[in-house]
């Protein structure tokens, strides 16, 4: 299959500083004169934060390895994970479709996805939430049918279960990884033959499902706030260059700013623009989900609520003016409101409750 760069390209891709930082620390891994080695988890990241991996993104990889773009584009083009044109900005569905999964219903998987996403692999939804693509065996031929959506698998599907998940996914919730059948890992479905002292009650889920359970690292983008980036191959903590800190601010390892809230919500606000109106709390209804809103997490959702910002309605109404103030006064995130166009996303939502 050739796979080629998408026709329409940002103009630029910057890593957030703490994924610039991450990146960084990766490189440390290798030898001098072989970081090169370190290409597929830093153009990982970077389609982790932005969804998919543009040309600005492969070429400040490619830059920040020393190596000739070609050589990114190689690599990218090559391996299927890594997405070369947009996908759903709140998932993108990889449904297995070798031998096992065929079998076991997976034709009934993508019939799915093209009722509720769209009719062909890699076209998005009308919201532009939803992509999907059919995918080589994915290695988990015991719990076919399956998917992999984000980082993590969905195994032991049906139909109706896949309509659930992305349901639940469409409405800002993030339905639990793993087998959707009740098994706890691999086991024969009528229960464990072997190994019958194995006590899967040890935890709740088996450890891979665990693990993306405990840090909430699931479907959700990657924006580099995650986890401390700690590098134990070299027995420290990753350090952060000046052209990390230029890129994006000042920058706290363990996920926190050193910047204190009175100076990123009290009176030194940046006030290129308009300030938009905000409220001091949400109305009586409760805030709305402002993660379904493209490219914002928990973070972002808590400090648009320090701003005064609640409701879908708000941030539809923002003119270009007041677009431009928020774009410069979200502390480690500038640049987002217009980056992932959140005014036409909020008027689609605020209609949405209206009905």
């Amino acid at each position: 299959m050739l796979r080629r760069l998408h026709s329409l390209q940002p103009d630029s891709f910057a890593f957030t500083p703490a994924n610039q930082a991450w990146a960084e620390a990766q490189i440390t891994k290798y030898p001098k004169g072989r970081q090169a080695s370190a290409i597929i988890p830093l153009l990982w990241r970077a389609q982790e934060q932005e969804g998919w991996l543009t040309r600005p993104a492969l070429e400040i990889v490619a830059d920040m390895l020393g190596i000739a773009y070609i050589r990114a584009l190689e690599v990218a083009s090559f391996y299927f994970m890594f997405q070369l044109q947009p996908v759903g900005y709140i998932a993108h569905i990889q449904v297995c479709g070798t031998t096992s999964c065929m079998i076991c219903g997976a034709e009934d998987l993508v019939a799915v996805c093209q009722k509720k996403i769209a009719p062909k692999p890699y076209q998005l939804s009308e919201d532009g939430r939803f992509s999907w693509e059919e995918v080589e065996c994915l290695g988990s031929c015991t719990n076919a049918p399956m998917a992999q959506i984000g980082k993590d698998y969905y195994e032991d599907l049906t139909a109706v279960k896949l309509g659930e998940i992305i349901d639940a996914l469409g409405a800002g919730d993030v339905p639990t990884p793993g087998p959707q059948n009740g098994r706890f890992a691999a086991e024969p479905l009528n229960g464990l033959t072997s190994l019958k002292s194995f006590d899967s009650g040890q935890t709740k889920y088996n450890a891979s499902v665990q693990r993306a359970m405990d840090i909430g690292d699931t479907v959700k983008r990657i924006d580099g706030t995650e986890a401390p980036l700690l590098v134990p191959w070299l027995g420290t903590m990753a350090n952060t260059s000046k052209k990390s800190r230029k890129a994006g601010g000042s920058v706290s390892l363990g996920g926190k700013s050193n910047v204190s809230n009175k100076e990123k919500f009290g009176s030194t606000f940046n006030e290129i623009g308009s300030r938009p109106k905000s409220l001091r709390m949400a109305r009586k209804a409760g805030a709305d989900n402002l993660k379904m809103l493209k490219g914002v997490g928990p973070k972002l959702e808590k400090m648009l609520n320090q701003l005064g910002f609640f409701h879908f309605d708000q941030i539809a109404a923002w003119t270009e003016a007041e677009v431009a103030w928020v774009d410069k006064n979200l502390f480690g995130f500038k640049g987002r409101a217009s980056r992932d166009n959140w005014v036409m996303h909020a008027e689609k939502f605020a209609c949405v409750q209206k009905k």
